[in-house]
This record gives structure tokens, sequence and C-alpha cells, in this order.
């Protein structure tokens, strides 16, 4: 069989990490190959596709999510509420998570963050009910059938309401049940190599989920294995609060006791720190998750995006999940990240600030030095947007239209090398039927209020 020859992305609007490639990307083998000067063709012989009509951009990456909660966007016994009331009106509902409901949670939400131009998530799994003890398998196997990089997350709760957490027994697990999955998990699914389609990082919930027993045992078998470590941190003032009374120290201060403050941890949210936990954080090579859209809906807070980046601490974006967001549109949380960070700082803010958390510093987060930038060697995930509808009649700058005028789905999407959105729409996936079957699901959640 003779070999495909290298792909040539002719576009004059490609956002690179180096260079004047003004004349188009080259692929092959899954990468980016040779970034063209204006006016030149490439030294391969190629075959063509003219991307002139699109603004191409590194593939977006999410850096936290809870696919499963697709099945309860707006649900009534939860909206309007801040975090603790939030989870505990859902939890109860969330304990009706079966298989197959988590399967079309998960390869929707897979394919709504495609189609907003994401070529890489993580999700935070932590809600095992029984029943569902095969839920990072199912989540592998999703991600896998739509060639779709992905970060399994193993979450974890063994501190019910009836040892002073806050979740209720029925979506807890025991600490050994835990640790043997992960192990089994890691040893499954967790690829070290660069160009990795599926790795796998240890998830502990949040403070008020999970023991420090649990804690300090994740972190020594994420040091063993060679994983990152993720969780919920600095979130909200109830969570600060929790942790001295619990565990008679804030939160920083317990992620210090606990072995996690490393530069292989990244946090979601990150809200409330104060200058000397950023300081410390950044010392240490944290990373944070800005979910600014989750921030708003919940009410928790403004991230400090920009002292914590001068602190050196590695920023990216995330959607959260889709019950705080109910969105899984990476696009439309980066125009969201741009909107609240002006209103915490000023205008200086950029449009440029927000599309670097979401791919170059969201791969830094996951630790990932072969995507988040268009440059050769790197992997070809790309997200190419064009600027056809009305909301961006009369934009002048390309790049900045994208954010300011509201872009929120890619035409075209390239992961590994491979198109996996075409002309707007997913390849292989029956949009259609998806959403019947998912919502048939989700009406089950509908009824548990």
């Amino acid at each position: 069989m003779t070999p495909s020859k290298p792909l040539w992305i002719k576009s004059p609007l490609a956002i690179l990490a180096d260079g004047d490639a003004s004349g188009g990307i080259v692929v092959s083998g899954g990468k980016v190959v040779e970034l063209v000067p204006a006016g030149r063709s490439p030294t391969l012989e190629c075959t063509a596709f003219d991307a002139s009509r699109h603004v191409v951009l590194p593939g977006l990456i999410n850096t936290h999510h809870h696919f499963y909660q697709t099945l309860t966007r707006a649900h009534p016994a939860a909206i309007n509420k801040e975090l603790f009331d939030w989870l505990t009106a859902l939890y109860p509902i969330w304990a009706k998570l079966g298989p197959d409901g988590l399967r079309l949670a998960t390869r929707l939400a897979l394919v709504e963050l495609m189609l907003s131009g994401v070529t890489c998530s993580s999700d935070h799994h932590y809600v095992f009910p029984g029943g569902l003890e095969d839920a990072l398998d199912i989540q592998a196997e999703e991600a896998t059938a739509l060639g779709i990089r992905m970060v399994l997350n193993r979450g974890s709760m063994n501190l019910s309401k009836k040892d002073g957490g806050l979740p209720p027994d029925s979506v807890v697990q025991d600490h050994d049940t835990i640790l043997a999955d992960c192990e089994r998990v890691i040893g499954k699914y967790h690829d070290r190599s660069e160009g990795a389609m599926l790795q796998v990082a240890l998830a502990p919930c949040s403070p008020f989920s999970v023991t420090r027993e649990l804690m300090r045992d994740t972190a020594t078998l994420a040091s063993k294995c060679g994983c990152a470590l993720h969780t919920h941190l600095g979130e909200t003032h109830e969570e600060d609060e929790f942790c001295v009374s619990m565990f008679g120290c804030r939160p920083v201060d317990y992620l210090e006791d606990c072995g996690w403050l490393g530069d292989k941890t990244w946090l979601a949210h990150g809200i409330h720190f104060g200058d000397d936990e950023i300081a410390r954080l950044g010392g240490a090579g944290v990373g944070v998750s800005h979910c600014p859209t989750s921030n708003a809906v919940l009410a928790s807070g403004f991230c400090r995006t920009r002292d914590l980046e001068a602190a050196g601490v590695k920023v990216g974006l995330g959607v959260d999940g889709s019950a705080s967001n109910d969105s899984s549109n990476l696009m439309e949380g980066a125009r969201h990240a741009l909107m609240l960070n002006r209103l915490r700082y000023d205008a200086t803010v950029t449009h440029l600030d927000v599309l670097r958390w979401a791919t170059e510093g969201s791969a830094r987060c996951l630790g990932r030095s072969d995507i988040g930038a268009i440059a050769a060697g790197k992997q070809a995930d790309l997200a190419l947007f064009t600027l056809d509808e009305l909301r961006f009649s009369g934009a002048h700058d390309p790049l900045a239209a994208l954010i300011l005028c509201g872009a929120h789905r890619a035409d075209r999407v390239m992961i590994a090398g491979k198109w996996t959105v075409e002309d707007g729409m997913p390849v292989g996936i029956d949009v259609g039927r998806l959403r019947h079957e998912h919502g048939a699901i989700a009406k089950l959640f509908a009824e548990a209020t």
C-alpha cells in the first residue's frame, strides 16, 4: 500500500509557536513537519487542503470537566445555588448514574468539546455508585472511538456525610478499593510516550469528600507510577472554613501536608488563595485550571490568573462540569475568561492571554510538551474556525474576532493528523441519534428531584 502524501494546510491565518508560516502547515505521520513561509511551497510533495477561509489554531485543551454532569444540566433541584448547597442537592441524583448513562454522557461531552475546537480533554470522574466500577474503562473506550486525546482522572470520594464530609454514602468508596482501582487503571491506560492518546491522573475529589490518609496515599502511588495529581482546591470560602474546622489548616497548607505541593499537581478553580499561598504554589510549579463559567454560575469568585502566572503557576482553562456550566464549549469559556478577568484586572488582559491559557497553558498543566502549539515536531492537533457567520461581519482582526465576537463552533478539527470534525460536524457520529439517546437517559435524572 502506497503511504499517503503529507497534507499541506494552506492558510494565511495560522497561529504558530515560532516562525512565519503564513504559507501554511505541513502534516505527516500525525505531526507538524514543516511551517511554510508566505509565498513559498512546502519542501515535501504534498496533498493540499485550502484553508484560506479559516483561522487555524492549536487544538484547544480542556483541563477540567465532569462528563457525567451533562445528564443534569439546569436541573431544577440545583439551579441558583452556590457550591455546597448545589452539591448536596445533586449527590443523591448522581447516585442513579449507571454504565449506559455514563457512556452516553461521555460521548456527548466529548463531541460537544470537539465541536468547540478541543483536541484533548481531562475528565474528573469521582462518582462511583454500585455497578459503575468500570467507569474509566467506559470513558477510555469512548475517547478512543472518537479519536480524541484524553486524560482519565481516576477520581475518588471516601469521606461521606456520616464521617464529617459532604457526599452521602451512596456515592463513595472505601480507601483500599479506590487505590486498587487506581493501580488497575494506570496499568491499563497510562501512556507516557510522546503523542499519547490516553493518560491517567489520580484525582481525589476535594478536601470535603476524601480523608487525609487517602490524599497522602494517592500522592505516594502517583509518584511511584509517574502520574499527575488533580483535585478541586480554593474554590469557595466554605471550603476554607471546612479545612480549618476538619484539618486545622487552610487548603494550601493541607495540600502541602499531604505531599501534593509539586509540579505534577494541577488544581481546579484556585480562587481563594492569599499572596503567600500563590507564591508557594508558583514556587512548587503547581498548575491551576481556571474555570470562569462555572465560577460565575456558582458565584464562587474571581480566579487571580495574572497573579498566579506572575508567581510561576501554570494556568490553563477548563469548562468544568456541565451541571455548573451547562455547556461543554471551551471556546465559549475562553470568551468568558476574557470578560471576567477584565473585571478582575483591566483591559490589558487580552484575547491572546485567554487563547494561550486554552492551548499552551493547558498543555503545561497536563504535563504535555507535545501539544498546545503549532510548531515543527508537535502533534498535529488543530482547530480551524471560519468567520462566515453574521456575528463576524465587520470584524477586522481575525484572531481577536474569535474571542470578542463569540466563536463557539469549529468548522474543522484535526487530532493526531486525522480530521475528526469536517464542515462543522463530527466524523462518524449521528448527532441526532446521540441527542435522542442522551436526552432519554437524562429524563430519568429530571424525575429525581
